[in-house]
């Protein structure tokens, strides 16, 4: 420590803050992420001279190098603290008035799930959590039909989003960006260094507004037109065409059986809407629905294809698990354009995120940047910031009601060639780090660069700037049944009608199919439209599907017409 806090000017700028109304504040110095005494100092004379302020420290927020992100995220975080707070203490007291005597935890953005304390102390952490849900329910259902390595592909009212399932997890990263100027533009938004699952998300969503551009062509998108006033066949104000207007039309979606037939969807005004669009593009409403279709459908696909270009994936090796309540009737063509070699329908579609709060584990992320070349690493030094962050992992779940016992500890670095700007995440050993790790930690890492790139990076020794760690309990297991009476009808197919499928040159006769009355085994052949209450899943010309022992509905894309 070369400097000792200034401990009067603390008190004095304190006390100037709380006079002018300031409610919270954010800590960040510079070196705290190493030596974070300063900051707990500073802390403490806040509670000494105004305790009604809130504080977040950047050396618990985020303890890492790179002044800027650490610092934001620590103004994001004590921003939203109160807010936060005050939101789950409430539902705690509702839950507790309506007896409910179970335990309370909050999704993170990283996979994991959090008490209601942690979870208020660090909201920063929930940015992502309710896709984050989704993501996992991907992973689960995945490895249960047999696929530990997918894309999640998750598309609601207003956007979709995409994630990669390799080895049954999803990818993760600690970047992310909030409040973005563009839509969906990295780098315009705020930064926030938090663990959160990878996704890419774009603007398609079954509220996608269409219109024509100043080129005269047809745009869908980004904006929407939300759950109010919505699609205009929900008859509640909307009247510029959306995605789900388009669906509707196209004949892909039932206009009786919207929700399982609780609402009534207007046909005719949506083909109405289509119409006006289509007299500016010189198209009748049928062309326009199949166009907005079709754009959203290679939106999406080219979003997915940077997305695993970028991560060094293949997306013809990986099936796709789609869900959301618009997510089943986009996915065929998204899986088609991509060359994806299956669908995977799940039961539920419509709520898959709520199945992925069920399949989370009880876990939380600590980080200690700490430089050092790997070939001159102090190894007691690394074993011992991995031993701290351990400790604090134990001490959170075991506060959680985890025994020691059932905590697991992943451990990984941040690394890179010398004299580069950014780092991937490699995996460490188990047990004491010593020289004898150097060779495997460093094949590593030339793997996991080989695979993100393409090729081994250059002849110059490797650094490490962050170490991690993940406390995690077990990841609880699905045991979601129906009832046999809903689960076994006798009869699937419930009747056709009229739906659009390009390969028939127009409309088709379609087999619509009862989603609760399907059964393992299962099998039918493309065009066919599976209708359930929350959702709508339409197979191609080429698709031919079958039911798995889990009730997903797994869709084949297969060569030929």
């Amino acid at each position: 420590m070369l400097q000792s806090l200034d401990e009067d000017f603390v008190r004095r700028l304190v006390g100037e803050l709380r006079d002018k109304g300031v409610k919270a504040i954010a800590i960040c110095y510079l070196n705290s992420f190493r030596n974070p005494a300063h900051e707990k100092r500073t802390a403490e004379i806040i509670a000494e001279v105004a305790p009604e302020i809130r504080v977040s420290l950047s050396s618990e927020v985020v303890a890492e190098i790179r002044e800027f992100q650490r610092t934001s995220t620590t103004l994001a975080n004590v921003y939203v603290q109160e807010r936060v707070s005050d939101y789950l203490g409430q539902l705690q007291s509702r839950l507790n008035k309506i007896g409910f005597r179970g335990s309370f935890f909050v999704m993170l953005s990283s996979g994991g799930i959090a008490t209601r304390e942690t979870a208020s102390r660090f909201p920063v952490r929930l940015l992502e959590s309710g896709p984050a849900a989704g993501a996992l329910a991907a992973a689960q259902a995945g490895m249960l039909s047999g696929h530990r390595d997918l894309l999640s592909f998750d598309m609601g009212g207003t956007t979709a989003k995409l994630c990669v399932i390799e080895n049954g997890e999803p990818l993760k990263t600690h970047e992310f960006e909030v409040d973005r100027v563009y839509r969906f533009r990295k780098g315009s938004g705020l930064p926030v260094r938090i663990p959160v699952i990878d996704m890419i998300e774009i603007g398609a969503g079954g509220g996608s507004i269409a219109r024509v551009d100043s080129l005269g062509l047809l745009k869908v998108g980004p904006d929407s037109s939300g759950a109010d006033p919505g699609p205009v066949c929900y008859r509640q104000g909307g009247e510029e065409p959306t995605v789900t207007d388009a669906d509707l039309v196209l004949g892909y979606l039932d206009p009786k059986y919207f929700l399982g037939g609780k609402m009534q969807l207007d046909i005719d005004a949506a083909r109405h809407a289509l119409g006006v669009l289509g007299k500016k593009l010189h198209m009748n409403p049928e062309e326009v629905a199949w166009g907005v279709h079709q754009i959203v459908n290679e939106n999406m696909a080219n979003a997915a294809r940077a997305h695993l270009g970028e991560r060094g994936k293949d997306p013809r090796r990986l099936p796709m698990y789609a869900f959301g309540g618009a997510g089943p009737v986009h996915g065929y063509r998204v899986a088609e354009i991509l060359r994806l070699p299956a669908l995977i329908s799940p039961f539920g579609a419509g709520v898959g995120s709520t199945f992925g709060l069920l399949s989370a584990p009880l876990a939380f992320d600590f980080v200690r940047s700490a430089y050092s070349r790997l070939d001159d690493l102090d190894w007691r030094f690394a074993n011992d910031l991995l031993h701290e962050m351990a400790d604090e992992g134990r001490k959170v779940l075991e506060d959680s009601g985890l025994s020691a016992k059932q905590i697991v500890y992943r451990r990984t670095a941040d690394m890179r060639y010398v004299g580069q700007g950014h780092e991937v995440s490699v995996a460490l050993p188990d047990g004491e780090l010593n020289a004898q790790h150097l060779g495997p930690i460093q094949d590593a890492f030339e793997e996991t660069y080989s695979a993100l790139y393409g090729r081994k990076g250059p002849d110059v020794p490797l650094e490490v700037i962050n170490w991690r760690v993940v406390a995690s309990g077990p990841r609880p297991e699905w045991n979601l049944k129906l009832t046999r009476d809903a689960a076994y009808r006798t009869d699937a197919r419930k009747g056709t009608r009229q739906a659009y499928f390009p390969e028939k040159k127009g409309y088709a006769k379609t087999d619509i199919y009862d989603r609760y009355a399907l059964r393992p085994g299962m099998e039918f052949a493309g065009p066919a439209i599976v209708e359930e209450r929350e959702s709508t899943l339409i197979i191609g010309v080429r698709g031919h599907a079958r039911v798995d022992n889990a009730l997903n509905v797994v869709v084949e894309l297969r060569d030929g017409k």
